[in-house]
């Protein structure tokens, strides 16, 4: 099963959403990719870190609003091991964070170090880096740094930043995401169908995953492969939301119809 992940490296539920899904992968008997696609939660950030809580504050009331915004997220963070520290985080521009993103989950990073998890370990490190570390997540050494630190090789890195390589391609995933109708992350497409929306716990995870499974025909596997990479892609040209009962060929169903596996919209950024 191919696991599609919208999300923004500075988005705190995306951060807290994804380790929510790790959680919910150790108990499933199912192979899985995940792949990361971008979203910009502020395409206009500034291209140099600025204090984040009075940046937020000058938008929406003052910092004691920001803070208060941030409260349940912090404590949810703190549930998952996660620490944020948003006193000291920096607002930045994340097209550069994206691009790196997608050089570690492509092909052409294989000869430089990456392998089916590399994706996923530059996501972590570089929420770390923004959320727990207070650096900016614009600038080139703290991408560098993050790269090397999962094991990336660093000319390599240097040479993809200091160059115009993934522009196209992260452009197209915004522009997908838009065309998607995604507004709010983090956003998780399950077989190219099933949408659910939010930091949703492990336990809602766990139970979307096998019913996709059920419905997609999947049959368990000994142990549980969790990955990022991958050289093809085959998704289909629109999700359906999470909970459709239609025909699996029919592309888009506007709203979810059972229970089950309801979208959820909670916890989310916009």
């Amino acid at each position: 099963m191919e696991i599609e992940i919208y999300s923004d490296v500075i988005c705190p539920w995306c951060y807290i959403g994804t380790r929510r899904l790790t959680e919910a992968l150790r108990s499933y008997d199912g192979e899985v990719t995940l792949r990361w696609r971008a979203y910009q939660l502020d395409p206009s950030a500034p291209a140099d870190g600025q204090p984040l809580l009075p940046w937020l504050g000058a938008r929406y009331g003052g910092e004691a609003r920001a803070r208060q915004m941030f409260g349940s997220a912090a404590a949810a963070g703190a549930s998952a091991g996660i620490t944020m520290n948003f006193e000291s985080a920096l607002v930045a521009n994340t097209f550069d964070a994206h691009r790196l993103i997608w050089f570690a989950g492509s092909p052409q990073a294989v000869p430089f170090g990456a392998d089916a998890d590399t994706q996923q370990h530059v996501v972590e490190a570089l929420h770390a880096a923004h959320f727990t570390h207070g650096q900016d997540i614009a600038a080139t050494d703290t991408l560098v740094q993050a790269a090397v630190s999962v094991g990336l090789d660093q000319a390599r890195v240097e040479k993809l930043l200091a160059s115009d390589e993934g522009v196209a391609e992260v452009r197209a995933e915004l522009a997908e995401g838009r065309e998607l109708g995604i507004t709010s992350v983090p956003t998780f497409i399950f077989a190219g169908k099933y949408a659910v929306t939010g930091a949703q716990d492990a336990a809602t995870l766990s139970s979307v995953l096998d019913e996709v499974a059920r419905r997609e025909g999947i049959r368990p596997v000994l142990r549980t492969l969790v990955g990022s990479h991958a050289t093809h892609d085959n998704r289909h040209p629109h999700p359906a939301t999470a909970g459709d009962t239609a025909d699996p060929a029919t592309p888009r169903i506007p709203r979810p119809r059972t229970p089950d596996l309801d979208a959820c919209t909670d916890d989310t950024c916009h």
